[in-house]
């Protein structure tokens, strides 16, 4: 593997592609007062933090942020979610992290919350891989990538420069 990065998407486009991922979740719930937006800690935190942002500027549905905290090296211990199930249950909800790899991830937040009834559940993502090893997709997606699996995706969604790089 070589030490280059090759830059996939640049701060422009980042800013581009959260603001068509916030369009596209207002069209999936025009008839919602709310939304939950619950970004998988850290990076998909604060991508779901960015897309609530979008979302406030462009729609009148009051998106309601979750952090939902996953052991990604041991995805079965206990998912922990800054809201009560209360405060999600029955509501339209979206599951985001910012790159969708293997599935691993994003299939134990999905089981974590279709142990709640929901009014309606999605997944968003601002990279998706094609190299799953379960059954998931991204409902709303950033960018598709078909990658080797030796690269690895970087996603910089902090300070004044976002970028998307591939290694």
């Amino acid at each position: 593997m070589s030490d280059s990065k090759n830059i996939i998407l640049n701060h422009k486009q980042i800013v581009h592609k959260i603001r068509r991922i916030a369009y596209q979740i207002y069209e999936s719930n025009t008839e919602e007062k709310e939304v939950i937006i619950a970004g998988i800690d850290t990076s998909g935190y604060i991508l779901a933090k960015k897309i609530k942002s979008e979302l406030e500027k462009i729609s009148s549905l009051k998106p309601v942020l979750c952090k939902v905290s996953i052991d990604k090296k041991h995805p079965r211990n206990p998912i922990n979610t800054s809201l009560s199930i209360e405060e999600y249950q029955s509501k339209s909800l979206v599951l985001v992290d910012d790159v969708l790899n293997s599935g691993t991830t994003l299939v134990y937040g999905v089981k974590h919350f279709l142990d709640v009834p929901l009014k309606q559940f999605k997944t968003a993502v601002l990279v998706n891989r094609n190299h799953k090893k379960y059954p998931v997709k991204a409902d709303f997606k950033g960018i598709s990538l078909s990658t080797s699996l030796k690269e690895h995706v970087t996603v910089v969604l902090q300070g004044k420069s976002f970028e998307v790089s591939l290694e």
